[in-house]
């Protein structure tokens, strides 16, 4: 990924500036080597703009979009601001990035360990006599349930307590080599989990529960293509981290 920024002094009707680049954007929005996009404005000098745009490269940027059918298009809409550009130039992301405080995470959303411990009591009281992934289950180490609560914890952005204490993803993997777990075993997890969700009082509001059962399609419908006699699962990865996706929390 490679990111361009193109900075503006707009001296002249900042409403046509914009209603220009809303225009343009539909090419942006078409174009494969886009990947997102976004113009600015500055609250403390109204006249200075920013537009970021986030190519897959440097090269799709300057020989794919550039060069292809779309550029001229885009061109012809902010042609009469290009004297305005002040900078443009591609910047490539740093290791240095992170999130602040001011949106919860899930986990703390959610009620942090003490509630995934509670959802994964409940959830495996009800697992262990039922007859579709019962069996699945037999033998479990009595504290398997905790061991998953640490698991949904730290991907939801607790601590790192499964990849401290249990191995991590590596681990976790080595639950599901070789079970052979089907479609129908899979439906079945997840509804369960979403009853006992619903049992334990975990929040109910629409942006926690999709992207709760998001992370829960996304990890059970892998952990299932994982448990195939054919599969070559990847051995090493972090722990995924899920978080809000498009619908942050409801916070007014």
């Amino acid at each position: 990924m490679t990111i361009e920024y193109i900075r503006y002094r707009i001296t002249g009707d900042a409403a046509d500036f914009e209603s220009a680049y809303t225009r343009a954007a539909r090419f942006l929005a078409q174009a494969p080597e886009c990947v997102d996009y976004e113009l600015s404005r500055c609250t403390d000098d109204p006249s200075a703009y920013i537009l970021r745009i986030t190519w897959t490269s440097a090269d799709d940027h300057l020989t794919g979009f550039r060069r292809g059918e779309l550029f001229p298009g885009f061109l012809a809409e902010i042609r009469g601001y290009i004297e305005s550009i002040e900078e443009m130039r591609h910047y490539e992301p740093t290791a240095v990035r992170g999130t602040g405080r001011a949106v919860p995470s899930l986990y703390e959303w959610a009620g942090g360990a003490e509630a995934f411990e509670r959802l994964t009591e409940r959830f495996y009281d009800k697992v262990v006599v039922d007859d579709v992934i019962g069996p699945l289950f037999a033998g479990m180490d009595p504290a398997h349930p905790r061991y998953v609560a640490m698991w949904l914890a730290e991907v939801f952005g607790g601590p790192a307590r499964y990849t401290t204490e249990r191995g991590g993803y590596a681990h976790m993997l080595s639950h599901h080599v070789g079970k052979a777990i089907t479609e129908p075993q899979r439906r079945r997890w997840v509804s369960i989990l979403a009853d006992a969700a619903d049992e334990v009082g975990l929040p109910g509001d629409p942006e926690f529960r999709a992207a709760f059962m998001g992370y829960i399609e996304w990890g059970t419908r892998l952990a299932v293509e994982n448990s195939q006699p054919d599969a070559s699962p990847a051995l090493k990865a972090p722990v995924p981290h899920w978080g809000w996706g498009v619908a942050p929390p409801y916070l007014g």
